[in-house]
């Protein structure tokens, strides 16, 4: 148990000139503040069988994706890492324009599909533009650029065609929007008044080679128009997913050579994937109900324990999960204490002092973003739970579900907070705050 007696000299000496606190504060703490270390070597994130996340990545070819991805073609280009799957998730976003736009059935809502697409590639090029804006900050950066627009992108002809004229124009006039903060701007056709030299970008993203992987091995023997929506979707959220492990890694070395303005930056893009990733999940409901669950049953696809959501068999996505969950061990290095190895409230008393007196104000600007981290990626599975009930039945996420414990993906949205001692840190400060009299 911590005891509350120095929270009471903790704050008193810390905050100036503050009033007189009364001798009886009672300090409420949520009780996962204290339940927190039991439920950690329980989490509930991990992979389903090897078997259905090899079907699954074989499915979405992503070893070809990743091919893609990974390759590193200006290495003195920091950012590449990151912006190189970012920009084919774009690109593969135009694809799935081109096939909504494409689809002659009588009963889909090409309205709201336009709309949804609208928005999805926005939020795209507003997190590409904040990477870019932060990129041209690296002097060491040597950002591949060019007077050449791009000849191999879709989103030229998708500006020119009857079916997506209005919707590619609105693209073209968002990445005018968007970038205009930055040294350059995409070169995808986009007005570009300012002259700014473009991203290279047909040799960066690579669309022939994005293009040659628009067919999934079950193209040839499944009639089914929703077949190539599902795999596209998909491959965007894949490509983000990607991204985001790329940009993890950067903030764990940002924070590790103390430049927390630059992870803190990092941080809220993080928080922006996953909501970006919320809104790809979200896709599906546009889906035709009935075409969508007869593909379900042609791709076999079917939960086998209560262990195994569909988005599970994402690797990738697990990871990135794993990965954005361990923030919290770099907590000690931020605040700059070591963890009290007898449970003591070291790490509550920093971040008290640090939010009280707002010297060091880039900390907690990323401790902060953590916390949005958390939140934002808790919403990606709780919403994926819904979503699931939603698109095939509530009896699919009963299925998933023990007698005794909640399913996987509820599990993860109701864990105990990831930064107990911050949330008893910001506990306290409320309580003090609320007894000044």
């Amino acid at each position: 148990m911590v005891d509350m007696d120095w929270k009471r000299k903790m704050v008193s000496s810390d905050i100036p000139n503050s009033p007189k606190l009364s001798s009886k504060l009672h300090v409420t703490i949520p009780s996962p503040f204290f339940k927190v270390l039991p439920t950690v070597s329980s989490s509930p994130i991990s992979c389903s069988a090897p078997s259905l996340c090899s079907a699954y990545e074989l499915y979405l070819r992503l070893p070809e994706l990743r091919n893609l991805w990974s390759s590193r073609d200006f290495p003195h280009w920091t950012s590449e890492p990151i912006l190189k799957p970012a920009l084919q998730a774009l690109e593969i976003s135009f694809r799935l324009i081109f096939a909504v736009s494409s689809d002659t059935r009588p009963y889909i809502n090409h309205r709201e599909w336009n709309r949804r697409l609208d928005s999805l590639v926005t939020n795209q090029i507003q997190i590409l533009a904040a990477i870019s804006e932060e990129d041209e900050e690296d002097e060491s950066s040597a950002v591949p650029v060019s007077d050449v627009r791009s000849s191999l992108s879709l989103l030229p002809q998708l500006a020119t065609w009857r079916r997506s004229e209005a919707l590619g124009k609105k693209i073209l006039s968002t990445i005018d929007n968007e970038m205009r903060r930055c040294k350059y701007t995409l070169g995808l056709g986009e007005q570009n008044i300012a002259g700014k030299p473009n991203l290279r970008y047909d040799s960066i993203c690579r669309p022939n080679e994005l293009y040659s992987l628009k067919d999934n091995p079950y193209a040839d023997h499944i009639d089914n128009q929703e077949n190539q929506t599902l795999y596209i979707i998909h491959q965007i959220l894949e490509s983000w997913i990607y991204a985001s492990r790329n940009l993890l890694d950067r903030i764990v070395s940002s924070i590790e050579d103390e430049r927390f303005e630059k992870a803190s930056d990092d941080v809220y893009l993080l928080e922006k994937i996953w909501k970006l990733l919320t809104e790809i999940e979200d896709l599906h409901m546009l889906m035709d109900p009935e075409d969508f669950l007869k593909l379900k049953k042609q791709l076999q696809i079917k939960s086998t324990g209560k262990n195994d959501a569909f988005c599970f068999r994402s690797r990738g996505l697990v990871e990135v999960m794993k990965m954005s969950k361990d923030l919290r061990h770099k907590v000690p290095a931020v605040l700059a204490v070591e963890v009290d190895p007898t449970g003591g409230p070291r790490l509550q008393e920093a971040a008290m002092k640090l939010y009280s007196r707002k010297s060091e104000c880039d900390k907690i600007h990323l401790l902060q973003g953590m916390q949005a981290v958390e939140a934002a990626a808790k919403s990606f599975f709780f919403s994926y739970r819904q979503l699931v009930a939603e698109m095939m039945g509530s009896a699919e996420t009963n299925a998933t579900a023990s007698q005794e414990l909640c399913d996987s993906l509820s599990q993860i949205f109701m864990e105990p907070t990831y930064y107990p001692s911050l949330d008893a840190a910001k506990t306290f400060l409320g309580e003090f705050w609320s007894h000044l009299g």
